[in-house]
């Protein structure tokens, strides 16, 4: 465990974003000894809840893999979170707090597809997860958060490969693998993440006053990740981004659903090689 000396010592990293890739590089970075603060929204759309920080905001505080994140009101408090070993996490999506907080390092690990306003000049060493960034010019570095022989690779120039709206491929299963809201409303899950279905099972449905639209599973597998009851999906007609509301692993591994995944692992050792190789005074 840190001791208080080095904690004080040990540089800020603020990352925008508690979600599942967001939190495995938060994971990383405490681990390695850093002062990690994460920000999130008030209602956060999280399928892989269980390995995510972000967590934290509705349970007031959350574990991933032996690490705590505290959910705080203000960012005053978390010095006294970071002597205590843990992670605080503040409801700031517009980042009004980034002047108190004053970071050495700012990864933006939203994973939103495009850049919702990170500027290179927000903190020393800035690093823009997946696509929608350009190195150099909205950030000082972009991580390739695509799968394939680049994820994790560090850009000090130009834009990461773009997004193909294609999941990764999980023992032949791609598109099968998730399922996404068919229509706005209030989320009810009906099974639990670790559980076993068969193709055609209902894993939820979506309230919309007196009328449910079921959500059904395209394969069969583990559920590995589905969003909350209660969470509330909001559809943007004008926008082609669909909202995913859980995850079928076709493995039938329930350990995999509580971990941390390998694409998560590999992010946050990427993420902590750039922040080393720039405090050594590389690019």
């Amino acid at each position: 465990m840190m001791t208080p000396r080095n904690v004080a010592d040990s540089p800020i990293v603020l990352i925008r974003g508690a979600g599942e890739q967001a939190s495995g590089v938060g994971w990383a970075l405490h681990k390695a000894g850093f002062r990690v603060v994460m920000t999130e929204i008030a209602q956060p759309l999280m399928v892989r809840w269980p390995v995510c920080f972000g967590t934290a905001i509705l349970e007031g505080s959350w574990e991933v893999e032996g690490i705590q994140g505290i959910h705080l009101d203000s960012p005053l408090e978390c010095p006294r979170v970071w002597q205590q070993g843990k992670i605080p996490i503040l409801v700031d999506p517009d980042l009004k707090h980034l002047p108190q907080i004053r970071p050495d390092v700012l990864v933006d690990a939203i994973m939103a597809k495009r850049n919702l306003g990170t500027t290179i000049d927000w903190a020393p060493l800035t690093i823009g997860m997946g696509p929608g960034f350009c190195a150099g010019k909205d950030v000082h570095k972009v991580l390739e958060t695509m799968r394939g022989h680049n994820l994790g690779r560090l850009l000090n120039s130009g834009y990461g490969e773009p997004n193909t709206g294609i999941p990764e491929a999980v023992m032949g299963y791609t598109k099968e693998r998730v399922l996404y809201a068919p229509v706005a409303g209030i989320f009810e899950a009906k099974r639990r993440i670790g559980e076993e279905v068969r193709a055609g099972d209902i894993l939820g449905l979506i309230h919309q006053g007196e009328q449910a639209t079921p959500v059904q599973g395209n394969l069969s597998g583990v559920v590995r990740g589905l969003l909350r009851s209660g969470t509330t999906i909001v559809m943007d007609e004008s926008s082609d981004v669909r909202i995913k509301v859980g995850d079928i692993d076709p493995r039938f591994i329930e350990e995999y659903c509580w971990t941390v995944s390998d694409k998560a692992r590999t992010l946050g050792t990427s993420v902590l090689l750039g922040i080393i190789e720039w405090m050594n005074g590389g690019k």
